[in-house]
């Protein structure tokens, strides 16, 4: 059974940084795209960035510049560094992984929250 422990998150200063981690285990996550996506009050869910195996990336614009996802295949965890935090990025932040040529293996993490302010 799959299982994604994630950490990180917690309360940060508009301009702060903070980094999160999400290990996966219970399966062989090579052929899996791992990322990260977050969900404000009110709003519907969306990408932050995804990263697959091979170390290809896709990060949404609102965070191009200030965030960085990363991978480490041996530890099958994934990383999110985020840095000039912005009020609007305050969101429940969850873990994703997802089998490249079969999405119906999809799996998510019970989400970390990430409050951005003064």
């Amino acid at each position: 059974q799959v299982q994604l422990e994630e950490s990180g998150g917690g309360l940060v200063q508009p301009g702060g940084s903070m980094g999160l981690s999400c290990a996966a285990s219970g399966n062989s996550f090579n052929f899996y795209r791992m990322g990260w996506y977050r969900q404000a009050p009110g709003n519907q869910r969306e990408l932050v960035a995804t990263i697959t195996s091979g170390g290809n990336t896709n990060t949404a614009d609102s965070v191009k510049g200030r965030f960085t996802i990363s991978r480490d295949n041996a530890k099958n965890t994934v990383y999110l560094q985020m840095n000039n935090l912005k009020p609007e990025d305050t969101a429940v932040y969850y873990c994703n992984v997802r089998h490249q040529w079969y999405p119906r293996n999809d799996y998510w993490g019970q989400g970390t929250q990430v409050t951005v302010s003064s």
